[in-house]
Parts: structure tokens; C-alpha cells; sequence
């Protein structure tokens, strides 16, 4: 059976995640972070993705990228993967695969989900375990998001500069995004939607979705039809 074509908008946010294969380590030292961020912003670059946020764990990635081209985030996770691989199994003396298949994307409704999508990402360690806050992490963007940190790498979101007229602003009210929890109904839409692969965003988003890649950007609701009107309204009810 072929696989169904990933929904890719250009001009529009992807939340995308590449793990090792078993859920195997991907980095081990400092340079192997180092080398991951080389080869991302070079890839970036080429293949004209905007990369908002990242965070690199010990076994995935998280990045939140825009492509300018419908091919554009394929080419960076195949250029970076390929560079990557061949890197991680010359420095530690090992063959084979690293990535556990295809890596992970979901389409992001940029008004509704964007900046929860910022702070999914940067809060991944302190989820983990790892750290107590996303500032003490150093392998994500929230040192470039929050304090303002200098670097080629991230492109910020039109969204994302409407929260200051200057950086010291914007760094402020986005720190201040991250003294409330997200959500748990968030954190398993995010999850589910980017682990499957499909929209995340509100209902008229992905009616515009569909229109436009006449594909379904959800799965089928059990028990109705979604689309009807009758379920539309059932739906709203019950997420109020």
C-alpha cells in the first residue's frame, strides 16, 4: 500500500519530529549537537526553510520549521539526515541505520497553535526530566527566543515578532508564555496529530486544507459524519 503524501502548504508551519531507530541515542557529545545545528542551518539555507524553534534530545528532535517550497522541509530532513548518519557511524564506529523510519510532521493552524507549538517544543527537557527550567537546557532555541541569544539559525515567526516592537519586549512576553502550563488536551493533540501526520489546527483551517489538497486533514469522527452540520455543532459544544 502507498504511503499518503505529507500535507505541505508552503508558507505554512510544520511541527516536525525525527527519533532514532528503537529510540536509540543520536548524540552522545557536545560536537554531535554542534555538527546536527551545522548541517540544519546549511540545509535550511539551501532548501529555504524558516526554523522557528528546536530542541535536540538525546534520542530525537523536535523543529518547527516553514518552507518557502512544497519540497522544502523533505529536502532539509533528507540532507541532514543523510550528512548526520555519516558522521555518527564514522565517529563511533558502527554501520547502519540511525532514524527510525520517516520522520514525523503535522501542518500547524499558525493562529490557534504556533506559539503553543514554540513552547511544546522548548519544554521537552523539563517534561523529560532533565532540567527544571527550558533555560537551563542548551540544545534548544529558547536561549534565541527568550533571551534574545544571537544566531543564523532561527528565522523568527511573523507571530512571534508581533509580541514586541523589539527584542527585549518580545523576549519578555514570550518568557511570560511559559509561567502557565500548556494544557494536557494540547499536548495529545500536538502529539497525536504530528505522530500520524495530520492537521492540527481549528475546524475551518482544515476545511481550508482540504480544499486546497482535496485530502482529508483528520480522521473520520466515529459515530458521525464530521462534516455534517449536526456534528460541527455537537463537536463545538462539547470542546466548550
Amino acid at each position: 500500500m502507498s504511503r499518503q503524501p505529507r500535507f505541505v502548504l508552503p508558507g505554512q508551519p510544520q511541527h516536525v519530529i525525527q527519533r532514532g531507530n528503537n529510540r536509540d541515542i543520536i548524540f552522545v557529545s557536545d560536537d554531535d549537537y554542534r555538527f546536527y545545528l551545522e548541517k540544519l542551518e546549511d540545509a535550511c539555507l539551501r532548501f529555504e526553510c524558516d526554523l522557528h524553534a528546536y530542541v535536540l534530545m538525546s534520542n530525537h528532535v523536535h523543529l518547527l520549521m516553514t518552507p518557502k517550497t512544497a519540497q522544502g522541509i523533505s529536502k532539509v530532513m533528507q540532507s541532514v539526515g543523510r550528512y548526520y548518519v555519516q558522521y555518527f557511524n564514522h565517529q563511533y564506529k558502527r554501520t547502519g541505520t540511525l532514524w527510525e523510519g520517516r520522520y514525523k510532521s503535522t501542518l500547524l493552524d499558525s493562529e490557534n497553535y504556533l506559539l503553543t507549538c514554540y513552547r511544546y517544543i522548548e519544554l521537552n527537557p523539563v517534561r523529560a526530566g532533565m532540567v527544571e527550567h527550558p533555560a537551563d537546557y542548551p540544545w534548544s532555541s529558547y536561549h534565541y527566543n527568550a533571551i534574545a541569544q544571537k544566531s543564523t539559525l532561527i528565522s523568527p515567526h511573523e507571530l512571534y515578532l508581533k509580541l514586541g516592537q523589539d527584542d527585549e519586549s518580545r523576549c519578555y512576553h514570550y518568557r511570560a508564555l511559559f509561567d502557565a502550563h500548556i494544557d494536557p488536551r494540547s499536548l495529545d493533540e500536538i502529539r497525536n496529530a504530528t505522530n500520524k501526520s495530520w492537521v492540527l489546527g481549528s475546524d475551518h483551517f482544515m476545511e481550508q486544507v482540504e480544499a486546497l489538497t482535496a485530502r482529508q486533514s483528520q480522521p473520520k469522527a466515529r459515530g458521525g459524519d464530521r462534516k455534517s452540520k449536526k456534528y460541527r455543532q455537537h463537536a463545538k459544544i462539547n470542546r466548550v
